[in-house]
């Protein structure tokens, strides 16, 4: 296929996924963008889902999105357009997933979890902020224990809100597959989670020694005492 022609002053957004295939097809290259841009955000998460690690991930997407450049000429229209890139990207990111098993060393796995970016809620107290950071953890860290086939299950239907049968079409196994493997996903996740939340709950709420200074000195202020140390 030709190379990516220059991008279109405005390009028609509007189109429907196939349209743009076949307007594609047909040879301005350039709208091919449009379904990058439409699609990125799932098409990322999946990735990000199965591999755990937000740089694999972009480059996987990147390949994806090469291969579905090139593999287009042959899209056939049996399922949508956004489950064909979906099952592309998917297979690329299990790909890598088996390669990297291969090459590392589970003892050699950091403990950086390749979680994204955390975002601190402005509004929050420090202590609900710090609360949500330690959730947002364990939540991360549970996800990232599960199996790879698993993981994109899991991914597919409860964060990106697939359904079974569209979620069994990306990954090219049965629905009652699907079911069972969302089963045991979620089972997986509670035990993991579980364990978990009972050790970051029971550290978080440790009354350590800025926090008993704290209440110290706020009860002998007002009561006008000096502390005796």
């Amino acid at each position: 296929m030709a190379r990516l022609a220059p991008r279109p002053a405005s390009p028609p957004a509007s189109l429907s996924d196939a349209e743009v295939v076949a307007r594609v097809l047909a040879g301005d290259d350039a709208l091919f963008e449009i379904l990058m841009r439409r699609h990125n955000q799932r098409l990322f998460r999946v990735a990000r889902g199965i591999l755990t690690d937000d740089s694999e991930a972009e480059d996987v997407l990147q390949e994806a999105w090469v291969r579905s450049f090139q593999a287009l000429g042959g899209f056939r229209g049996e399922s949508s357009v956004v489950t064909w890139l979906t099952r592309i990207t998917a297979h690329e990111a299990m790909a890598r997933s088996r390669r990297r098993r291969r090459l590392v060393p589970v003892a050699a796995v950091s403990g950086d979890d390749g979680g994204p970016p955390e975002r601190e809620d402005a509004a929050a107290p420090p202590d609900r902020a710090a609360e949500n950071r330690e959730l947002q953890r364990a939540l991360s860290a549970a996800l990232d224990t599960l199996p790879d086939p698993l993981r994109a299950v899991f991914v597919l239907r409860e964060v990106e809100g697939l359904s079974s049968q569209e979620t069994a079409d990306a990954l090219e196994i049965s629905p009652e597959n699907t079911r069972v493997r969302l089963h045991r996903a979620k089972a997986m996740l509670r035990r993991e989670l579980d364990e978990r939340m009972g050790r970051e709950v029971r550290r978080l709420y440790l009354f350590d020694g800025d926090r008993c200074d704290r209440v110290v000195a706020g009860v002998f202020e007002r009561l006008g005492l000096a502390p005796g140390a």
